[in-house]
């Protein structure tokens, strides 16, 4: 029987009779002495066990060596501050037939690592040598600070890039990144906003998309590309959004006017199909977006918008039966008030019909029908047309209507008239467009939509009896009265015209004006609603240096039309419709009834 040492014995057992028991501590103590024996015996497991620590730690760093080059450059910093994030991506923008509006490119950004960096002055010289728009004040103050990471400039050049990485500073290095271009410019620039550096949507559709959960799942660390977003598809026609902007500037230049705008509505959808404010900015340099003559007029200034106000007036009287086509209207003297006079700027001394106080643009007329509503008919009748609330579209840049604070009877019927309620246009498209597609109030959208998903929202405001008698004046108009300049023939457009004195010092001015002209095509079913609107537009010599809204904001509408039908689908008719309004055919309405014409309207 050997009496040799069973290293392997364990703790507690019993050996072979005569050997004494061995604990595990002893055990230990008994393997380690042979590890480190000198003894050649002992040789071969210390060598086998340092080749195997050897080899678990050279496998260790190899497998961080190919981790960390295929892991995409990081800064070694830490944590960065919000200024410092890296840019999100976003979802493409498009034009309601797939045209790009707004996008993503990948760029690369520099970054530095301030305490990585020995000389910060010397990588101050090189970096702005080699990017000049780089403030070196500004720069030395960020590299000197106790940050892990800064930015150095984003969105840098190929050029730029190379110049950079040749001059091999320790520190500084490179990230890419989203940025957001808008490769047509400042067009639709008010609509579509802008994306900040750091992809975020500052105003416009950016910011709604933002709102959207776009936000949100950035912030949850969703690692998100446009592959994998889905594409904005808006409202706008991108063509026709270029014809709309490049008329009213040229219309702004000729009548030598501050500032303009004018958009097209689908009556049908409530679609803006094209949109243009000038002055406007290029969302590429969202700095200019700053200048408060930037704005967007159609929804964040609000105005008196003139006798286009008397078309809702009109409806409002004709809905509530107080008058009828056949009605009569005193407008042989001045309508007084107290102290308040109102005139007529196309004065007749006579009575009127309801079709000629429409195409005369009576102020007497239309406030004497008011008056028949009464007050708070008034107020109720214009709060369900929209006009007393904030108007809330996508884009979040809008403004409540100034309102009465003590609304009275004079307010009532100045306000019939267009002055002494101030309201976004946009609200006063949304709704004309009510008045004229049968009656249903929609609230405009910029993004796509078709007519069933748009009428699942619409609202009846006003009876269809009642639509198609606001198209027949608004076509009798452009036949007879002061919408004739944009009757372009073979359209069979309908217009009203509103010139609104501005309010300079708290007093009316009659040397500046404010003026704007709503047309619709065609006028027996219409599709589309142009408006109009020029800020202190001046008279022409061949115009007599007349500056009212007829003569200058209808001209552009006329431009307007004649470029934006054919790209919208509505072509000139060569033949006219010859029964265009059949519910009131039976009345013994036809195309242009007047006194002149011998017609039904007196």
């Amino acid at each position: 029987m050997s009496d040799r040492f069973d290293p392997l014995a364990r703790k507690g057992e019993q050996g072979p009779p005569g050997r004494p028991k061995r604990s595990f501590a002893g055990w230990l103590k008994a393997a380690l002495g042979d590890l480190f024996s000198t003894k050649l015996d002992k040789s071969r497991p210390r060598i086998f066990l340092v080749a195997c620590v050897f080899l678990a730690v050279y496998g260790i760093i190899g497998g961080r060596l190919i981790l960390f080059g295929l892991k995409p450059e990081q800064p070694q910093g830490g944590k960065r501050s919000g200024s410092d994030v890296i840019a999100a991506a976003r979802p493409d923008i498009l034009d309601r037939n797939g045209e790009v509006l707004a996008t993503d490119v990948k760029v690369m950004s520099v970054f530095a690592e301030p305490r990585r960096i020995i000389d910060k002055d010397e990588a101050v010289e090189l970096l702005t040598a080699v990017l000049p728009d780089v403030d070196a004040r500004e720069l030395r103050t960020r590299l000197g600070s106790r940050k892990g990471f800064i930015w150095v400039k984003r969105a840098v050049t190929p050029k730029q890039q190379q110049e950079v990485y040749r001059l091999g500073l320790p520190g500084v290095g490179f990230l890419p990144e989203n940025k957001r271009i808008y490769p047509n410019g400042p067009l639709a620039a008010h609509v579509l906003g802008f994306a900040n550096l750091d992809g975020v949507g500052i105003s416009g559709l950016e910011k709604y998309i933002d709102g959207q959960g776009l936000a949100d799942l950035h912030g949850a660390g969703f690692s998100l590309t446009p592959d994998n977003l889905k594409p904005i598809t808006t409202s706008l026609d991108l063509k026709a959004t270029y014809a709309v902007r490049d008329e009213l500037a040229k219309g702004i230049a000729k009548f030598r006017a501050k500032a303009g705008a004018a958009t097209i509505l689908d009556v049908d959808t409530g679609e803006v199909v094209a949109m243009a404010s000038l002055p406007d900015y290029d969302p590429n340099t969202p700095a200019d977006a700053l200048d408060p003559n930037h704005i967007n007029r159609l929804s964040v200034g609000v105005y008196e918008m003139g006798s286009t106000f008397k078309a809702i007036s009109i409806a409002m009287a004709l809905d509530l039966g107080k008058v009828n086509l056949h009605s009569r209207i005193d407008a042989r003297d001045s309508l007084r008030h107290g102290r308040f006079t109102i005139h007529d700027y196309h004065a007749q001394h006579r009575v009127l019909s309801v079709p000629e106080v429409f195409t005369y643009s009576s102020n007497i007329g239309v406030a004497r029908m008011a008056l028949m509503v009464g007050v708070e008919g008034h107020k109720a009748f214009l709060r369900k047309m929209g006009q007393l609330t904030r108007l809330r579209t996508e884009l979040p840049e809008t403004a409540d209507p100034l309102v009465p604070r003590n609304w009275g009877e004079l307010n009532t019927m100045t306000i019939a008239f267009g002055q002494g309620l101030n309201v976004a246009p946009l609200q006063a498209v949304m709704a004309v467009g009510a008045l004229v597609n049968g009656g249903l109030l929609m609230a405009p959208t910029f993004l796509k939509r078709g007519e069933a998903e748009a009428k699942q929202v619409a609202v009846r405001v006003v009876k269809p009896e009642t639509s198609e008698s606001m198209r027949y004046l608004m076509r009798l108009n452009a036949e007879i009265g002061t919408a004739k300049i944009a009757d372009i023939k073979g359209y069979f457009v309908g217009g009203k015209t509103g010139t609104a004195d501005k309010i300079v010092h708290g007093h009316y001015a009659t040397d500046k004006v404010f003026t704007t002209f709503m047309a619709i095509l065609p006028s027996d079913k219409p599709k589309y609603l142009y408006l109009t609107l020029l800020d202190e537009p001046q008279g022409l010599p061949e115009d007599g240096y007349y500056h009212t809204a007829a003569h200058n904001a209808g001209s552009v509408t006329g431009k307007i039309i004649e470029r934006t039908g054919p790209l919208l689908g509505i072509p000139p008719r060569i033949e006219l419709p010859t029964q265009p309004f059949p519910l009131l055919a039976k009345l013994g309405y036809g195309i242009a009834n007047t006194p002149a014409s011998g017609g039904g309207g007196h």
